[in-house]
């Protein structure tokens, strides 16, 4: 059960909406727009078969509709006041985050621009309507989780579970201790299927290698004494973006010689709330 919705600006300005306290004069009514957003299915047809063949899908962008009441106390503020702060937030065209709260604690974040803004002046009962276009479609809890371990010879998979309801990419970082030119990364989701990612390029101690897979910032990175340089080159044209899908996942970093230490980050990902 959702709890309050904070509203912020790329400012940093907040707007806060808590369910259950009317004090602040903006009483939210109702919220559409949080179930999973429809999937548009790519598929081809044939003339001498029936049906079509499916060759992929997407899912829409997301649209929330936000519906407040304005209840004035006619002290502190006014009809006018009130609609004049949702401006300041909510204006047309402003990009905002909005954050969803639940009684669990849990939150989520998701970006979005405000499409419309409707919040009609000569009415005895004054509300706001608003729309925003997220074309994100992901809700995403903003704390990153990290995971760290070495590379191995052996054959062992560590195991760990992405409790997210959606994929989601991942920021790998490998911090060579020692000379090391190669190494393979494998990744089995729990469909079962064997994915890898493989590096060629020389790297030397205290040097970081960056790999990040998260959709609209993929690149490979090397950092060296501070200089930040794009080595992706050094990846396979046939290797895998790393991307973890909920549920089990198992991961393992191959590499002859000595461990090298390594670390993995991501973001929990949710379809809908």
């Amino acid at each position: 059960m959702l709890v309050r919705v904070e509203v912020r600006t790329r400012q940093g300005a907040l707007l806060d909406l808590p369910f259950e306290d009317p004090s602040s004069g903006l009483a939210i009514t109702e919220i559409e727009g949080l179930s999973p957003t429809k999937a548009t299915m790519v598929s081809t047809s044939y003339a001498q078969g029936d049906g079509e063949q499916y060759h992929s899908s997407r899912r829409e962008p997301r649209d929330i509709k936000i519906k407040m009441d304005l209840n004035p106390d006619y002290v502190s503020n006014s009809v006018e006041d009130l609609r004049n702060r949702l401006y300041s937030f909510l204006m047309p065209k402003s990009e905002v985050m909005l954050r969803f709260h639940k009684h669990t604690g849990l939150y989520v974040d998701i970006w979005g621009r405000v499409e419309t803004f409707d919040a009609p002046i000569f009415t005895a009962e004054p509300t706001a309507d608003v729309s925003l276009r997220c074309f994100n479609p992901d809700f995403f809890d903003p704390n990153p989780v990290p995971l760290s371990g070495t590379s191995t010879e052996l054959e062992t998979e560590t195991l760990f579970t992405y409790v997210g309801s959606v994929d989601t990419g991942v920021t790998f970082e490998l911090r060579p201790n020692r000379d090391i030119s190669t190494f393979t990364i494998y990744h089995r989701p729990p469909d079962g299927t064997l994915r890898t990612v493989d590096f060629a390029y020389p790297m030397v101690a205290d040097d970081r290698l960056r790999i990040s897979s998260v959709f609209g910032a993929k690149s490979v990175t090397l950092i060296r004494g501070g200089v930040e340089t794009s080595v992706l080159h050094g990846l396979s044209p046939q290797s895998d973006w790393l991307k973890l899908q909920p549920g089990n996942n198992n991961l393992r970093v191959y590499a002859t010689g000595l461990p090298v230490p390594y670390t993995l980050s991501f973001l929990k990902r949710y379809g809908g709330l």
